[in-house]
């Protein structure tokens, strides 16, 4: 079996009104109700019978491959995992509710809300009356695993099951108009002192991290200020720094997540540094590489794999990969262990932060 994983990109295009009609008649609508700047209404994607299976039942579904994406039909959420879909008019949000947990979609801009945790995704895709999402980043959001069986060319999607414990997410702006922070805490977790102990880590590590965000802004507000009083004809753009997360795994007694802290003090764009965080739920402490890895060799598996991916993939390199760091930063999926390079590390800008996920099974 092997694994289905692409860069997300997000599009910049946007759906139009008609996405409450999509929702109200369960997946359809008139095409003509579509407004010009529907999302990419100008491409043609053909529509694919797609072989699954949910916890072990087979099924077909309609999808739309895209950049790398697989794109699941609106209907077939409820249909086959039993999902519920709404539309709120007022928020312009497609909402999909199931788990205990509401993913929705805001289609204009491109963010998601997993309950009240910003998120970024694909947008989804509008096309003669049907509304596509994005499978793989919708279903793990909703903790579901979903991997690909070369063999049968099947896309199989199994219930995780989770840790007992509930994800809450803090919203913050540090004291600074300019701040957008979120992380998160753990709750309901029946082992209250190792609940505190991740909690305070957490806590401190963002707050240290907003901390140096406000110091960032500061020193660009006083260059962008100077700029601005020596050419008084330029606009200088607005400074911000903001903080996100996702959690990654949440099974057989270990939480992992990452954190992305982005500035933008102007220039043609800002930057993201990416950290993840894995936690053993029996003492709450982080987990190294090698803990994680379970493996003396874990460095040279790691490399091997690596080095395999960035040749199956024709990723262009802006510096060689020779080996990762043994106590490389890293998070954990449903599918393995993952190892990415942040911005600029290794590639350009415009490949974002590369993936390579190191399945289990390699560490045995």
């Amino acid at each position: 079996m092997t694994n289905i994983h692409a860069h997300r990109k997000i599009r910049k295009t946007a759906v139009s009104l008609a996405l409450a009609a999509v929702l109200a008649a369960g997946g359809s609508l008139n095409p003509a109700g579509a407004s010009a700047e529907t999302h990419e209404a100008a491409a043609r994607y053909a529509i694919t019978p797609q072989p699954v299976t949910v916890d072990g039942s087979s099924a077909v579904i309609p999808v739309i491959y895209s950049e790398g994406s697989t794109y699941i039909g609106l209907r077939a959420l409820t249909e086959h995992l039993g999902l519920a879909i709404d539309w709120d008019a007022g928020e312009r949000a497609a909402s999909v509710t199931g788990r205990g947990r509401t993913l929705k979609v805001y289609p204009d801009t491109g963010v998601y809300t997993l309950n009240v945790n910003r998120l970024y995704g694909e947008l989804p895709i509008l096309q003669d009356g049907s509304l596509y999402v994005p499978l793989r980043f919708l279903l793990e959001r909703l903790g579901y695993g979903v991997s690909y069986d070369q063999a049968s060319r099947t896309i199989e999607v199994e219930t995780i099951q989770e840790n007992p414990l509930q994800i809450v997410t803090v919203t913050t702006d540090g004291g600074h108009p300019l701040v957008d922070a979120q992380y998160p805490q753990i709750e309901g977790f029946a082992d209250t002192a190792v609940m505190g102990k991740i909690n305070e880590t957490l806590k401190k590590e963002n707050e240290a991290r907003i901390a140096e965000g406000i110091r960032q802004l500061g020193e660009a507000e006083k260059w962008n200020s100077e700029l601005k009083t020596d050419n008084p004809e330029i606009e200088t753009p607005q400074s911000v720094y903001s903080a996100s997360y996702v959690v990654t795994y949440n099974e057989n007694g270990r939480l992992s997540l990452y954190s992305d802290y982005y500035f933008y003090g102007g220039g043609a764009h800002g930057s993201t540094v990416r950290q993840g965080y894995t936690f053993d739920l029996k003492t709450g402490e982080l987990l190294t590489l090698q803990e994680a890895a379970g493996s003396k060799d874990y460095v040279g598996i790691i490399n091997r794999e690596v080095q395999k991916q960035i040749g199956d993939t024709g990723l262009y390199l802006i510096a060689p990969f020779e080996s990762v760091e043994p106590d490389r930063d890293y998070f954990l999926t449903h599918e393995g262990l993952v190892i990415y390079f942040q911005q600029y590390e290794y590639t350009a800008y415009a490949e974002g932060m590369p993936e390579f996920i190191i399945p289990y099974a390699s560490f045995k």
